[in-house]
């Protein structure tokens, strides 16, 4: 699900001013850092536009999410402890640039080589390397099916699912 244009455009300046005028660096130093989670669509995560945040992982939130990072929303990564890094750049692509880079490792876990920098609470990678790519491992389909159920109107639900 897409947010309006100024949340966007919020999300998006934000990161692209930390990424290109290097106050990330300014804001801690930085540590070099590997880290090891699942490539995320930080809009329906944070907000809960989609439901709760295990919902908005894996294989059924996989769709939502590439339309979310195509259209300029930057991902992140959430790692197995729960740590959640705004990604500013992998690879040398921004992630609020729809690269191909980015939809190509959408919702995949990786173990992502870089630096890492917090700033009032919240955390942000600039992903030098992509040190090895699993793929889609959170088959949270099983779970959610393809299509959460709490993602469908009430009024519809029944036509979908066959029930109430």
């Amino acid at each position: 699900m897409r947010p309006g244009l100024g949340v966007r455009h919020a999300l998006f300046g934000a990161a692209a001013l930390l990424a290109l005028t290097g106050q990330g660096q300014a804001a801690g130093g930085g540590e070099r850092v590997q880290v090891t989670g699942e490539i995320m669509d930080t809009w329906c995560y944070l907000s809960g536009v989609m439901g709760g945040p295990e919902a908005t992982l894996g294989t059924a939130h996989h769709t939502c999410a590439m339309w979310c990072a195509a259209g300029g929303i930057p991902v992140g990564l959430r790692t197995d402890n729960g740590e959640i890094y705004m990604v500013l750049k992998l690879e040398g692509a921004g992630t609020a640039d729809g690269s191909p880079t980015i939809l190509e490792v959408q919702s995949d876990r990786i173990t992502a080589d870089g630096m890492a920098y917090e700033r009032n609470g919240i955390k942000y990678l600039i992903v030098d390397q992509i040190v090895s790519n699993e793929g889609i491992t959170n088959q949270s389909h099983e779970d959610y099916g393809l299509v959460p159920p709490f993602a469908i109107p009430k009024d519809v639900k029944k036509t979908i699912l066959g029930r109430e």
